[in-house]
């Protein structure tokens, strides 16, 4: 009896001790587990934490695109050439949680307190609208068996098939439904529309530019009854010359270019922003745009935003100094009409419809003035006009002439085919049955140096280098073989000038010239004296400026200072940046070669027999250059080029110039030297300009005034 009373305490015991052995591990499990936990925490909240809040920061942070006045642009003296317009503006903002409901109530209200036009509205609009409206009827447009047949028939994914039944709904609205709104649903259409038209937190304009006093102040009473309606200041652009380089700006109607969507969505930017579309406003579009404001936004547990806090306000854009010199472009631009003017209403000038000028500082590159205009007959009065083109100045092509004959001769220089000084004969040179010549030789054997190939125009000088490069054996009336890497020879060289390449000025859309795929004998010396390949008007500026400040190819440029926006509209805001002076490379010469060609220029105004001599004649200022004819083709008729480049003052040069008139005749025997006239009235004009402000005043060095830049008058 006791034996079995012990082996049932024993199993008691075994019992005991299993159970507590169990919870042991029971709490010690737990005791893991809640240490495993709070381990966990800790690294979250301590290791983790701050790189989860800025995650969380992050999220909660949301760019919104109020409207701030795009950066203005001013010249060179502070004259204002592209300022901001303040107008009133209702906008509309809507949030994650809005829904169509929602906005189309408030359309309803805003449609009580101002007039929109409803001239934008769409046929596409409409059918929304209508389906918006009538919801139970727009679900009968398309039967439930269609939608089971589209839904579990077809091979679409439940997506595609929803996609497909609106698509269906939309189109079988009728047009007579389409034209069932009154004038009061469709005012409530237009508004509903821009409301529509954006992402969420990012302001719309409703209505902009023409909201009157009454409308202003009636909706910014009411705002407590408009969620998401706001009264705001818009801003127009407004251009104060009609310098075509300054570009232009998208209107918040017209939005983001469709060709360039992705990329300004990429970088934030909203549908109806407005941005550059071309020239200076696009080139620096980063500047010119501002800062877009940042806010948080507090959500409560639903989700729901309850409250908005303003991280950073929007900073307007950056102003840009010009290097353009308005006054100076004024008297240029008229000088450039007037001439062009009077040019077509003379003989032979069915095909003359340009002119340019480029007028710029050669030792930093700065543009001082950009002239280019077109001359069209006005189809309605007959009368002739004058249209602003200054972009052709970098983007039209033409054949040079005699003006790329300093190129030739630093080439043949760099190639050792001619030395300083050399005296060549100029003659008439027969290759097989085609006979050359310089214009001004009638038929004889002249001797002529350097200088004087330059100064008087020799054309068969040039062509002897030519012939030098290409070692060519030339005899009077054989053929010529020569080497035809002589093409690229010469293309390189022109090409460290700024010929045929591209110059590097800040603005888009630049041409890089013409160049000729012939390597004919004949080709080559047509090459030499700038009868072949083309170049833009700026280009010829960039090389005679080369030659000027001594042979560094310097970038020309139009941004001359980046500032922060005038605090006060008076007085210039403080300098961020200045723009930098860009060398792109150094020509293959001396400055002995240099000196010698600048003597040649030199020689074309003063010399006895230069092309251009008296041209600055009783002038307290002197200068050297080079003019230029050439043979081209306009509309398959015959025609003459017209060119002109130069710099001056010859010992410290402060300009250099480059004029090119295409097609002025379509006699190539008869034509003015219309290009001498343009630069003898453009250089004077630069240096009457230069004294006259150097007797101004100048107690307002210190400060930089704004001024409202002078009325230009062209189209």
């Amino acid at each position: 009896m006791k034996k079995q009373v012990r082996k049932a305490d024993q199993a008691k015991i075994r019992q005991r001790k299993h159970i507590t052995f169990r919870m042991n591990f029971l709490f010690f499990s737990i005791f893991v587990l809640f240490s495993v936990l709070i381990f966990r925490l800790g690294y979250l909240q301590i290791v983790k934490g701050e790189e989860y809040s800025r995650e969380l920061e992050k999220k909660e942070e949301i760019p919104i695109n109020t409207s701030v006045p795009r950066g203005k642009i001013f010249d060179r003296m502070g004259h204002v050439l592209v300022d901001n317009d303040p107008k009133n503006a209702i906008t509309y903002t809507k949030m994650t949680s809005t829904s169509s409901k929602d906005m189309l109530e408030i359309a309803q209200k805003l449609a009580d307190l101002i007039e929109k036009d409803t001239k934008r509205i769409t046929i596409g609009d409409k059918r929304d609208f209508w389906i918006l409206k009538n919801p139970e009827k727009a679900l009968k447009k398309v039967s439930k068996k269609e939608q089971l047949a589209l839904e579990k028939g077809s091979s679409l994914s439940r997506i595609e098939a929803q996609r497909k039944i609106n698509s269906l709904t939309r189109e079988r609205v009728t047009d007579e439904e389409i034209e069932s709104f009154t004038d009061e649903e469709l005012e409530v259409l237009a508004i509903y529309r821009e409301m529509m038209s954006g992402y969420a937190y990012s302001p719309q304009i409703v209505k902009s530019g023409d909201v009157t006093k009454e409308e202003f102040a009636i909706v910014s009473e009411r705002l407590g009854e408009l969620p998401g309606v706001d009264t705001t200041t818009d801003w127009e652009r407004v251009k104060k010359s009609d310098n075509a380089i300054l570009g232009s700006t998208t209107s918040p109607i017209e939005g983001l270019p469709k060709s360039r969507e992705d990329y300004f969505l990429a970088r934030g930017y909203s549908r109806n922003d407005r941005v550059g579309r071309s020239y200076i406003e696009q080139y620096y579009e980063e500047l010119l745009k501002g800062q877009t404001t940042i806010v948080k936004n507090i959500k409560d547990r639903k989700g729901s935003v309850v409250e908005t806090k303003t991280i950073r306000e929007g900073e307007p854009g950056k102003d840009l100094i010009l290097t353009i010199d308005s006054e100076l472009q004024q008297e240029l631009e008229k000088i450039v009409s007037d001439k062009l003017l009077e040019l077509k209403k003379g003989p032979n000038s069915q095909e003359l419809d340009r002119a340019f000028l480029v007028m710029m500082n050669p030792n930093n590159g700065e543009i001082l003035s950009l002239v280019g205009k077109q001359v069209v007959t006005n189809k309605e009065t007959g009368k002739l006009e004058i249209w602003d083109y200054a972009y052709g100045t970098f983007t039209a092509l033409h054949e040079a002439g005699s003006t790329v004959k300093m190129a030739t001769l630093l080439t043949g220089y760099q190639e050792d085919a001619v030395s300083i000084g050399e005296v060549k004969i100029d003659e008439e040179i027969k290759i097989g049955g085609i006979r050359k010549k310089s214009l001004f030789n009638k038929g004889y054997r002249i001797p002529v140096s350097d200088i004087q190939a330059i100064g008087r125009s020799s054309n068969v000088y040039m062509f002897k280098i030519a012939m030098a490069v290409a070692n060519a054996n030339y005899r009077y009336g054989e053929s010529l073989s020569i080497d035809k890497k002589a093409f690229d020879t010469f293309r390189q060289s022109f090409a460290s000038f700024g010929l045929g390449t591209k110059t590097g000025i800040d603005l888009p859309g630049e041409a890089a010239g013409l160049i000729g795929d012939s390597t004919l004998t004949g080709i080559l010396l047509d090459l030499s004296i700038g009868q072949y390949d083309t170049y833009t008007t700026l280009q010829l500026a960039q090389y005679v400026s080369t030659i000027a400040n001594g042979g560094y190819r310097v970038a020309p440029k139009v941004l001359k200072e980046i500032r922060q926006p005038s605090e006060d509209g008076e007085i210039l805001g403080p300098l961020i940046q200045e723009s930098e002076v860009k060398v792109l490379n150094r020509i293959e010469n001396t400055d002995a070669e240099i000196e010698q060609v600048k003597r040649g220029m030199h020689y074309v105004y003063y010399g006895a027999d230069g092309t251009a001599r008296n041209i600055f004649a009783g002038k307290d200022y002197d200068g050297a250059g080079k003019t230029g004819t050439a043979q081209a083709f306009s509309n398959g008729k015959p025609t003459i080029n017209l060119s002109h480049v130069g710099f001056a003052p010859y010992e410290n040069p402060e300009i250099a110039y480059a004029v090119v008139i295409p097609n002025i005749s379509t006699d190539q025997r008869v034509y003015k030297y219309a290009q001498n006239d343009i630069v003898k009235q453009a250089v004077d004009e630069y240096f009457k300009l230069k004294a006259k402000r150097a007797k101004e005043e100048t107690s307002t060095a210190a400060k930089q005034p704004i001024i409202q830049a002078p009325e230009i008058e062209s189209k």
